[in-house]
């Protein structure tokens, strides 16, 4: 069990995706990152000095304290239930750059692979009778026209 174990985790597949998934994680923390101290601070600037982690909407007092709450933080420290559209905000921009990032990798992997290239013709079409007969052929099979 050891060995098929071992040799498991030792094909290229599986080297290849945990490759991925630790790069995947280090690459989310760096657009998380760049979200929110670089993108989202200039548009709440922009916006009147909203700040996004504090746009929620409070569902229902908390047990500790009543609101208002001043932050998001205070909010659920007092056990208050809410609804945090400006976190959600702020994932939607992350999973937008996240995926146009991912497209262009796609993108540039795909031009770098092979060219397509169409298969050659083999067959062509009788001009009088329209059916289909090879490609070298100087009679048709089919209605008996001298194809030129």
């Amino acid at each position: 069990m050891g060995k098929g174990f071992r040799d498991f985790i030792m094909r290229g597949n599986v080297v290849d995706l945990a490759v991925a998934v630790i790069i995947g994680a280090a690459f989310t923390k760096v657009v998380n990152s760049l979200v929110d101290d670089l993108i989202m601070p200039p548009i709440g600037l922009l916006l009147g000095n909203v700040d996004f982690t504090n746009l929620y909407a409070v569902l229902k007092e908390g047990a500790k304290a009543a609101g208002p709450y001043a932050t998001l933080a205070d909010a659920k420290a007092a056990g208050a239930v809410t609804l945090n559209y400006g976190l959600f905000i702020t994932t939607v921009v992350t999973f937008l750059i996240v995926a146009f990032v991912v497209y262009l990798i796609v993108r540039s992997i795909a031009k770098l692979g092979p060219k397509k290239v169409a298969p050659q013709a083999t067959t062509k079409e009788c001009p009088f009778c329209l059916s289909t007969i090879p490609l070298k052929a100087v009679k048709c099979a089919y209605c008996g026209s001298e194809l030129r």
